[in-house]
């Protein structure tokens, strides 16, 4: 038992979840805002600052990808922004995960500290390729 799990006390099932209800809640309902209202729509959720500038950052049609996936249509959000399309089972089996594991009051999952920081340099070093290579003309079939 860590240092930390002793210290505090036992929470009740419903203190445990708040955190995961309301982050998936509100996925949720950001998915539904995606889904009924197109981002394919110029200007329909605003201007992005990094298009402006004439660059795609890594999240660039990250709200069009996410609209795809509500219409079913996986190449379209691939299209829109990859990167998003291949970290969104991951994303979704983590928070899967996390609130299990707070439904039963324990992680399902641990995570060696050793391992975070590697895994965390990786994901950000893929996201700094993938962000220079839809910039560049080699790369354009990445670009949004």
């Amino acid at each position: 038992m860590s240092q930390r799990a002793a210290l505090d006390p036992p929470r009740t099932r419903r203190e445990r979840m708040l955190a995961p209800a309301l982050t998936i809640g509100g996925l949720g309902a950001a998915t539904v805002a995606l889904h009924v209202r197109d981002p394919h729509v110029g200007g329909s959720w605003g201007v992005c600052p990094t298009a402006l500038m004439g660059f795609a950052c890594p999240g660039c049609g990250g709200l069009r990808a996410v609209n795809d996936l509500t219409h079913l249509d996986l190449a379209a959000a691939a299209s829109s922004n990859l990167a998003f399309v291949v970290a969104a089972p991951f994303l979704v089996v983590g928070l899967a995960l996390w609130a299990l594991g707070r439904w039963r009051g324990r992680p399902l999952l641990r995570v060696p500290a050793a391992a975070v920081q590697p895994v965390a340099f990786t994901a950000l070093v893929l996201l700094l390729v993938f962000s220079v290579l839809r910039n560049l003309p080699a790369g354009s079939w990445l670009a949004p």
